[in-house]
């Protein structure tokens, strides 16, 4: 069990990570083009309107969210799997402990390399669901 842990650990958490990154990306460009091309005038009721702007941000959230948890359960697993075999070497050395952990420290800053970008996308999408509703009700307190 160890030993395929091992081997597929990395692949697994950056395969995860990456589809992650690929839907935020997706999602956020697909965003834009919409808030880009939107005529607000078009919708007669709010409650329409803000189901329109806000499609997709929770996937968005999401992402954001959870890929440090995603990164972390890496790290914890590529631990475990250090420990496990500094248990069954012969000989410790701080060189073997530090490169182990070293190892397992990179699925962390992965999660976080995805994070953070995709809370700055949700934020700036979010504002700007903010604007165009508020576009919205300055146009409808004018007619």
């Amino acid at each position: 069990m160890m030993e395929l842990l091992k081997q597929y650990l990395d692949i697994t958490v950056f395969s995860i990570l990456g589809f992650m990154s690929f839907l935020m990306i997706a999602y956020t460009i697909e965003r834009y083009v919409f808030f880009s091309r939107l005529e607000v005038s078009g919708f007669d009721n709010q409650h329409i309107l803000y189901v329109a702007l806000t499609r997709h941000l929770t996937i968005i959230a999401s992402i954001a969210s959870n890929a440090p948890y995603i990164g972390l359960l890496g790290t914890v697993l590529g631990i475990l799997v250090t420990f496990h075999d500094l248990s069954q070497a012969a000989e410790l050395s701080a060189a073997t402990v530090m490169l182990g952990l070293a190892m397992a420290l990179k699925a962390t800053a992965a999660g976080l390399v995805v994070a953070i970008p995709a809370t700055l996308f949700y934020n700036s999408l979010v504002r700007r669901t903010d604007v165009l509703t508020a576009h919205w009700q300055s146009m409808r307190k004018a007619t």
